[in-house]
Formats: structure tokens, sequence, C-alpha cells
């Protein structure tokens, strides 16, 4: 009898111990999204891609070389000298190099735009995680919900199938009226009924956040059902909170950065450039060799030339105006938005202590003073399942209430883009 009672405890420790396991907390999962999701790797690999571009950003343009006959003759005969005629020999066969010189200004600036084009992409990048860690956090919300909304149903069940059960009894000894039996009954059905759907809900959140995880979409696993709902007063609304933590206010601060570098480029291409070439001839009979030495230099700044440069700086002028009316006009879209739910989340905040410390303590007193009289015969099922059914759909409204706030402080977060 001892060994099987050992032998039990040992069960139910391992069983609670994996348990523990498979419970995944909101933080592990936000902590996975920056690693497994595909979206987050593909902004990882581009940032590489541009930091590994930008790494050649101040080399120069290659050396050219060549080889090949030079003014000779297509007959062959003219390549040997004629001493007897008088002729001399006539051809040459010629090697060539050549190397531009980039200016330093120009390579300078190119490597300064080369480099800060990731910072966009990086921002990008932020923009997107905090738009996937919202919508985990949304479905780890409703998951939460849904499986708290099962437990209250099943102590539901277990109270209601005590009161069909006291009911048949008493019936049997005319103690009951049948109608609140049959009542009772169907309300037994409607809650199983609900518990399918919250069920089938469960499965769905499920899903979805196996899928932002880039993980099995049959994989099962345990939330913590722990939540905190936030003060009103920690979310401060203020214009430099909104410019320092959002990511597009500052992937459009980078772009003005890479823009005003751009520009710089643009004016520095509008600078001479030079090369060196050398061609060295090797001269066909008793000729003597020549050789030619060449200094070049690039005239960017030639009208026919220097237009386009000169187009393309005006249309970055014209490109950083628009992305300041479009800094201007998200941070005013973001601060209306987060005003008008930081004023909707305060007042459900309220509403929910309502609940917690008048409503549901009532209704539960309520329903244990009917319990209490049923069990002594001094009241009707009738009106115990009354007070049952008053306690279990305030719970569930409560319940509606507390994910009605947690979205909103979600949508809060994803506004101001809180860690």
């Amino acid at each position: 009898m001892r060994n099987t009672k050992k032998y039990s405890f040992v069960l139910f420790l391992c069983a609670a111990l994996a348990s523990a396991q498979n419970t995944t907390s909101l933080n592990q999962i936000l902590d996975s999204i920056n690693i497994k999701n595909p979206v987050v790797k593909m902004f990882n690999s581009e940032i590489k891609s541009m930091n590994e571009a930008a790494k050649g950003a101040k080399s120069w343009m290659a050396p050219e070389v060549g080889a090949g006959f030079f003014m000779t003759p297509y007959n062959p005969m003219y390549w040997k000298s004629d001493k007897a005629m008088g002729m001399p020999s006539m051809g040459q066969f010629m090697l060539s190099a050549q190397q531009t010189f980039p200016n330093r200004q120009r390579i300078n600036a190119q490597s300064a735009y080369m480099n800060t084009m990731s910072t966009v992409e990086e921002q990008k990048k932020n923009y997107t995680l905090n738009l996937l860690v919202a919508e985990a956090k949304l479905n780890f919300y409703n998951l939460l919900i849904t499986q708290k909304k099962l437990k209250v149903l099943n102590d539901n069940e277990s109270v209601l199938n005590f009161m069909i059960q006291s009911a048949e009894l008493r019936y049997k000894n005319n103690m009951e009226k049948i109608g609140a039996y049959y009542k009772t009954k169907a309300a037994l059905g409607k809650l199983q009924s609900m518990k399918l759907m919250l069920e089938a809900e469960v499965s769905k959140n499920r899903i979805a956040l196996n899928t932002i995880l880039n993980r099995s979409k049959s994989i099962s696993f345990n939330i913590d059902t722990n939540y905190v709902l936030k003060e009103a007063d920690l979310f401060v609304l203020d214009t430099g909170v909104f410019i320092n933590n959002r990511s597009d206010l500052k992937g459009i601060e980078k772009q003005l950065e890479l823009n005003r570098l751009n520009l710089h480029l643009t004016n520095a291409q509008l600078k001479p450039e030079f090369g060196l070439r050398y061609d060295h001839m090797f001269t066909f009979g008793d000729q003597p060799q020549l050789f030619t030495l060449m200094g070049m230099m690039k005239i960017p700044l030639a009208p026919w030339s220097s237009k386009m440069y000169r187009s393309q700086a005006t249309s970055l002028k014209f490109k950083n105006e628009a992305l300041l009316n479009e800094r201007q006009m998200k941070l005013n879209e973001a601060m209306g938005m987060a005003n008008s739910m930081k004023a909707e989340y305060s007042a459900a905040l309220k509403n929910l202590s309502l609940y917690n410390n008048q409503i549901i303590p009532a209704l539960k007193n309520n329903f244990k003073t009917f319990l209490i009289g049923y069990q002594q015969n001094t009241e009707e099922l009738f009106m115990l399942y009354d007070a049952w059914e008053t306690l279990n759909m305030t719970q569930m409204a409560y319940l509606d209430k507390v994910k009605e706030a947690l979205l909103m402080q979600t949508e809060l977060e994803k506004i101001m883009e809180v860690k």
C-alpha cells in the first residue's frame, strides 16, 4: 500500500514538473519572435547585405589594360623595311594601361551614404517587429482570457450538475417544481456548447502564435495565465517620448539623414576626377620604340553633363520637405490615437475595479446565501438558478472587460512602441 502511494506521488510530481516546463510566458514568446520569425530574419539578412556592400564604398575603379596592333597596315609586306626601295617598316604592337583616380570627397561621401543605408532598414525592422509583438500579445491575451472563461465554465458545470442531481432527488420526493429543473438542464447544455466554442478559440489562438513563431502549427502548449494591467498614468503621452520610441518616426529621421548624405554625394560628383594613361608601342622593323603618357580629367561641371546632378539635388530637397511633413502627420496621428485610447483605458480600469471590489463579491455572497438556503430547504431551485445565472453572466462579462482592457493596453504599447 505504501509503495502504491509512493508511486502515485512520484507520478503526480512528474506530471506537475512536465506541466510547469511546458508553460509558456508572454515574455518567452516575445523573445522568440526576434529569433524565429522569418520577417525579422529577412530584415537581418538585408541589413547584413547593405553593411557588406558598404565595405567597398571607398574602392577605386579597376585599372584598364589592353594590347593590340596600332596603326598597322593590312598588307604584311609593309611591316618590314625595304632598304633597296627606301621604304621604312610600318606598324606597331601596343600595350596600354589606364587608371582613374577618384575624387577623395566623392568616395568619402559615397562611403558615408552607403554606411547609413542599413540604419533606415534597421528602423523598418523595428517597426515590423513592433507590429508582430502587438499581434502576439493580442493572440496571447485572447488565449489567456479564453482559458480563464473555460475554468469558470468548468466550475459552473459542477454547480449545475449539483443543482440537477438535487432537483431530481427532490422531485422524486415531491419537493421541487419540474420547470426549474428543465431550465437548469437547458443551461447545462448551453454551457457545454459555449465550452466547445471556447475550445475552438483556444486552438485558433495557439495556431496564430505558432505561426508568428514560425513553428509547427500543431504544437500544443500551456500559457502562464498571470497578467498585469498597468496604471494609466504610466503611459506618458509626450512628443519627445514618441519621437524617441517610435521606429517609423526614427526611420523618417534616418531617411532624412540619408537624403542629406545623398545630396552631399551628388554635389561631390560635380567635382573633377583625374586619370593617367600609358601606351607602349613595339614598332616593326628598324623603327624606334614609341610610348604615350597622357593625363585625363573628367569634367562633370559641363552644362550638358551637370544638369542631371543638379536636378537630382533639387529632387532630394523636395523629398526631405515631404518627409518632414510625413513625420509631423504621423506624430499628430499617433498622439491623437494614444490620448483617445488612454482615456478609454483609464475608464476601463475604473470599471474593472468596481467589478472586483463590489459587483462580483456581492453576487458571490448572494449565490452562497441562496445555496445555503437551498441546502436547508428554505429556498427553491428557481431562486438558486437565478442567483447562479446572474453570477455566471457577470463573471463572463468581467473577463470580457479584462480582455478589452488588455487589448487597449496592447494598442497603447503598440502606438507608443513600449518594449
